[in-house]
Parts: structure tokens; sequence; C-alpha cells
């Protein structure tokens, strides 16, 4: 905070936020302001100067390629988002879960600090516009001295030609490339084409109308990189001799020694990874987005149903909340995972909430930041998502109590790599201060 280019900001939230030491383990975070279309100024800073320091950190001390990835159904903060992370020269910005055709013109303006709009999807109502001017939170003698920013390169995610093709031809900006994600990849998939249908098991059912012609789509002629199920030396050269750029590996990397994902929770997957004791779930009604989401099977977990059931409905957090119009016309926001009779009261269906959960607070949880609360003693719990290869992680582990670095799985992405044996495995941990 303190290479903020605006310290009087960083003040602000400093002054409302820190506490020195940090909170006592047992005492809940302090609650932000909720977003909406005509967001709160404190707000709107604190989403700017979050996202400079995420990029900021991400790019200290080495001289590699920097982005942040931000979901298209999460409109309302986006463009104070985008501002942050080019305030701290992000090399990349990925969006999936819908179609960003507006956020490259969005990135444009913020270059020159430009007042920019964005279309906000209205539930039962007209789309409303939200507005964002960095004049009004930056002063003016900081867009006099820096008049522009560098821009990210902007990389949609596709999962269909037709979307890639739309995008690249209709887009309100330059893309610089597309990732292409099979439904194989972890956290939100696209749902399949066509009438949801499920299998035996509750998941979506993909067929042929969902292959997706990578080959067709890197000859569109930008950068291309694919995911899901590709992080193997065979698949990645098979990307290149296509004429991609590479490869997007996040299951391997999301278990490593390394990940914001808590030790704790790590440690629980890969034990049950390596005694063959773990599956993926594509559950069709978790996210409120609407879209599949890839669930990690763990037991006593939120992954099991009668388990979430008796956590009681809430919604502080709100990134996943949609606005909707009353009969009145009026705007108001809602969730489809919030308590059922306020998400009823608010026009929505009881048919929509079943089987949703709150995935705002469990993927908090996961990184170690779980809300609490006094009243309760409740503790959210955590919801680990992961793509279909997580079984292999296998391959990394010598016990059950193993763990892996990065470094691990770098080189045997790139065909470096040797599986350690157990007194490697220990001498390895031991240097890491692990044991």
């Amino acid at each position: 905070m303190a290479a903020f280019p605006i310290p009087e900001m960083a003040q602000r939230i400093l002054d409302k936020y820190f506490i020195e030491g940090g909170k006592a383990e047992d005492a809940p975070y302090k609650p932000a302001p909720l977003w909406s279309i005509k967001p709160k100024a404190d707000l709107v800073e604190l989403t700017i100067v979050a996202n400079f320091v995420e990029v900021w950190c991400a790019k200290e001390g080495h001289e590699g390629k920097v982005g942040i990835n931000l979901l298209t159904k999460i409109q309302m903060p986006t463009m104070a988002s985008l501002y942050g992370a080019q305030l701290a020269d992000s090399d990349y910005v990925i969006m999936g879960a819908g179609i960003p055709k507006d956020i490259p013109g969005i990135m444009d303006q913020l270059q020159n600090h430009q007042e920019a709009s964005l279309k906000i999807s209205v539930d039962g109502g007209d789309d409303a516009t939200m507005y964002f001017n960095p004049a009004d939170y930056m002063p003016a003698d900081y867009l006099k001295e820096t008049p522009q920013i560098r821009r990210p390169d902007f990389l949609p995610i596709v999962s269909s030609f037709t979307l890639a093709q739309t995008l690249y031809k209709k887009s309100s900006g330059p893309i610089q490339g597309f990732v292409i994600e099979l439904p194989s990849a972890g956290g939100h998939n696209a749902p399949p084409r066509g009438q949801m249908q499920l299998d035996d098991t509750g998941e979506p059912i993909y067929g042929p109308k969902d292959d997706i012609p990578i080959k067709k789509i890197i000859d569109i002629g930008l950068p291309t990189w694919v995911a899901g199920s590709y992080s193997s030396p065979s698949k990645l050269k098979q990307v290149l001799e296509m004429g991609g750029m590479g490869i997007q590996c996040g299951t391997y990397f999301a278990f490593c020694e390394e990940s914001g994902v808590t030790a704790h929770h790590r440690l629980e997957a890969t034990a049950q990874i390596y005694n063959q004791n773990i599956d993926i779930f594509t559950d069709p009604r978790c996210s409120p987005t609407g879209f599949p989401f890839k669930v990690v099977q763990i037991e006593d977990t939120l992954s099991e149903a009668h388990l979430y059931e008796q956590r009681d409905r809430v919604c502080n957090l709100g990134y996943l909340r949609s606005a909707y119009a009353d009969e009145n016309g009026k705007l108001g926001y809602r969730c489809a995972a919030e308590p059922v009779d306020a998400y009823v009261r608010k026009g929505g269906s009881v048919e929509d909430t079943v089987g949703r959960k709150c995935l705002c607070n469990a993927l908090m949880s996961d990184i170690g930041m779980a809300q609490r609360y006094k009243k309760s003693g409740y503790v959210e719990e955590h919801l680990l998502t992961s793509g279909d290869d997580i079984k292999l992680i296998r391959r990394f582990l010598t016990n059950e109590n193993d763990s892996y670095s990065a470094v691990d799985v770098l080189q045997y992405l790139l065909g470096e790599w040797e599986a350690p044996s157990e007194e490697q495995s220990a001498s390895s941990k031991e240097l890491l201060g692990l044991q």
C-alpha cells in the first residue's frame, strides 16, 4: 500500500481496517460495504487499492508476467478492479464466465484515466448503465502528471469457436489472444449447449455440440492457450504444434506448497489424492451464477450437501449478487444463495434457491480468511474447486503426508522432472521448513 500512487487513499483504508499485529483469531472480519450500481466512494477506493496491491505484490522481485482473472458475471466491481490493476502495471487481464466484449474498450478508456461505462444485467428489467470516472477518486495533479498508464493485454476465456469469433470481431476494443477452456477445467464451467441434461450422478452431460475446435480458434491468428486437462508435456507439445502459445494450468498449482490455499485444506486434499480417494463433482446448482461449478469431494466439508444445509444462509459479502427490477421498476440486489425468504421477497423463485451455496464465503475460507460469527460461534467452512486432473497430482507425492512445490510442477510440464524418492522428498521438506 505504501507504493500506491495516492498515499491519502491508502491511508484512509488503513485508518478504517488496519489492526496492529492482526485481528484476534476468534474475532470476525470487519464488513466492507456491498456493491451496487451506485457504490459508496470508500468501497470504490478499497477495490482500486486492493487490486493494485494484489498485482503489485505478485510482480515484486522478478521480471515475469502477471495478470488478473476477473469473472464476467461479477459486474459491479469490474471497472474499479481493472483500474487498480492497471495502476499496478498488470500485464494481462483474463475474463471468462460470460461474454466480456465491452471490457477491451473500458481498458482503453482507463488507460487514459477517462470515464468508462458498463452495461449491468438486470433480472426482470432493461440493462442498467454503471459509470466509473477515475477523476472522482484521483487528484487532478496526479492525472496531469501521469496522463496515461499501460493497458494490459486482454485474453477472454472461450468455450466455442462462435464465441471466439464474436469477441475477435465485435469487442469494443482490441483483444490480444484467447484462453480456450474445456469443461474439465476447475472453477466455473460453460454450461452444455442446448437444454441442460444431467447424468445418473447429477452432473451436466457434455456432448458433440460442446466439442471445441481448438485448431480453428488458433487459426484466427491470435496467441492462444488451452485449459482443461492439458497440463502435461505431451499436451503442451500438441498445442504448440497446432500453432498455439501454450497451456493454462491451475489444478497442479492450487495444491502445491506455494498456493494461497491453506496448508490444512491442501494437505487434507493431497492425502486423499495419494490414497486414491478423491473425486470431482461438476455441480450444476452450486453456483449462484447459474454456471456449473467444479467441487472437490472431501469428507466432512461443505461438499457434502447435508452439512451445507446446517449452515445458516447469509449474504454478507455479496460478490455474486445480481441486480433485479421490482414490479415498480426499482432496482434491488439478490443472490440465490441468500436466505430463501429474502430471495423470494425480492421476486426470486424458491426453485432457484435449491442447491445453491455461498461461494463467496466458502472460497474466502479456502485461503484462510473464513468469517466468524460472534453470536452463533459458527466459522465459515471451505469448499475447494479443482479441475478433473486433480487425481494426477499423485505423481508428485511419495506418501499421504507429502507435499510438492511449484518448481516440481514447472519441471514436469517442461519435461525436466523426475519423481522424487521418499528420502529426497523428506530432505526437500526439511529445507523448506515444512517438517
